[in-house]
């Protein structure tokens, strides 16, 4: 039993609205790609009541004074420290030299400055995906209205059909920009943030979890138009069919009566079928007239 089409708008209009939410989510974080850097401690400044494990440690008590050898303990891997990042498209933040919160700066300083175009376009892109996307999914909104027939239905289910699927294809390349602006960023960036290690975040796959989604919407709200066309044409052969009969009827040749019931009583079927939600089959319910021509 198929899904019926206010069932089918509403799902596609739900899976608009997850996607539109998604989306604003995604690029207004900045966790699409998160890791660690590996940076030399500080000294520690002022007086040390307790041990401090992000600083490097004099031996004396005295820092300020200069007649004093002062020995650092750490040696090897204790002298560095490693700091959490998180950078999105807008932003790239870093933790404090206390590890106890996170300093941001724009991407687009991160970035080589022969490089930036590229994310430039991904902010593009982006902008345009979430543009199209919620132009869709007003379009479905306004699709759904009582107001307009049929017809103007149809033509605003092709248009917000186009419009999700098309800000899917922008999304995708946004998400693929992004991607090569960051390894561009992580090989040729500044050497005060190329990470160590690391990875892709919550907020990529929330990016490309809005994507599936968009398509998903798109698929659902073309499936509409294209049945409903099919259901469209369907009427109209059986309509035909009933007007050729009517004018068969209006020839006055009873000797024809025999083939004329049958192809009523085919039509009638096929109404019924149709009515039923099944989808009609000529195979087994051919005729043919006097002239050769087959009828379901």
């Amino acid at each position: 039993m198929g899904i019926q089409r206010a069932q089918r708008a509403s799902l596609a209009l739900t899976l608009n609205y997850v996607a539109l939410a998604m989306a604003i989510s995604a690029v207004t974080t900045s966790y699409w790609c998160e890791g660690t850097r590996k940076v030399v401690k500080p000294f520690c400044m002022g007086p040390v009541k307790v041990k401090q494990t992000y600083c490097i440690r004099f031996n004396s008590s005295d820092i300020n004074d200069t007649r004093l050898v002062q020995y650092i303990y750490e040696t090897g891997e204790e002298k560095f420290l490693m700091r959490k990042f998180h950078a999105g498209i807008w932003f790239s933040c870093e933790q404090t030299m206390d590890l106890q919160g996170f300093t941001c700066r724009s991407f687009l300083e991160i970035a080589p400055d022969h490089e930036r175009g590229v994310l430039w376009l991904c902010i593009v892109a982006e902008c345009l995906y979430i543009g199209l996307l919620f132009t869709g999914g007003a379009m479905m909104v306004i699709e759904m209205c009582p107001c307009f027939n049929m017809m103007n239905r149809l033509k605003l289910n092709a248009f917000a059909a186009l419009c999700t699927a098309l800000s899917g294809l922008f999304g995708m390349v946004a998400h693929m920009m992004f991607t090569t602006a960051f390894q561009l960023a992580v090989q040729l960036g500044p050497e005060d943030w190329r990470p160590k290690t690391w990875d892709y975040s919550w907020s990529y796959l929330l990016a490309w979890g809005s994507f599936g989604t968009c398509m998903g919407s798109a698929v659902t709200a073309l499936n509409r138009y294209t049945k409903t066309i099919i259901e469209f044409k369907f009427k109209r052969r059986t309509i035909e069919k009933k007007l050729r009969i009517k004018q068969i009827l209006e020839l006055d040749a009873p000797e024809d009566l025999w083939y004329i019931t049958s192809l009523q009583e085919q039509a009638d079927q096929h109404a019924a079928l149709y009515v039923n939600g099944t989808e009609p089959s000529c195979i087994n319910s051919t005729i043919l007239d006097n002239w050769g021509r087959a009828y379901c």
